[in-house]
């Protein structure tokens, strides 16, 4: 990546562009936007499941980035921070629609034996993670947080204001329904 005719380094120079940031300076926003902007969309896809939300909250996620960058304390990876910032976007956003709520009531995914171990060595990564951004989007959000992300129970039931239960439940009903999809398929 390039900044200001320089090839960017990021683990070194994520330093500079964060106290750019800190001063109000738009071309080390820039840059960050640029380092960032295609990795966390992709995030906020999978969690939202179309572009335009998506897009939605990659917008809301940056503004929340640039106006809390003071926060960061310089620990950990500064991509990692980022990221649970646009994670957390995706889940106020979410929360407000009650997608847990609303696939509560999806039992067909109950239905389903269990598939043949072979069938997803036949499935390819894009066609995986269409099927995934088809789930409802209670199932796809605990999928994306427990499986993706690697939250636990607990965090996610902390994140979506819903017991560690439901968390569990969706999570079981999400796999559940991939399942019958591949199985469907293959």
């Amino acid at each position: 990546m390039q900044l200001f005719g320089k090839k960017l380094h990021l683990n070194t120079d994520f330093a500079s562009l964060i106290e750019g940031c800190k001063k109000g300076d738009r071309r080390s926003q820039k840059a960050i936007y640029d380092a960032l902007a295609g990795k966390m969309y992709a995030v906020c896809l999978r969690y939202m499941g179309d572009a335009d939300s998506a897009s939605d909250i990659l917008q809301d996620g940056f503004v929340t980035l640039f106006t809390k960058i003071d926060s960061y304390s310089g620990e950990g990876a500064f991509e990692g921070w980022a990221r649970k910032i646009f994670v957390n976007t995706a889940l106020m956003k979410l929360r407000k629609k009650d997608v847990l709520g609303q696939s509560e009531d999806i039992d067909a995914a109950w239905d389903v034996a269990s598939g043949s171990p072979s069938a997803i060595e036949n499935i390819g990564y894009n066609e995986l993670v269409r099927m995934i951004d088809e789930l409802p989007p209670g199932f796809r959000t605990v999928f994306n947080m427990y499986v993706v992300e690697g939250y636990s129970h607990k965090e996610i039931a902390e994140a979506m204001g819903v017991s560690e239960a439901t968390s569990r439940s969706q999570l079981q009903r999400a796999r559940a329904m991939l399942q019958s999809k591949i199985k469907s398929k293959y």
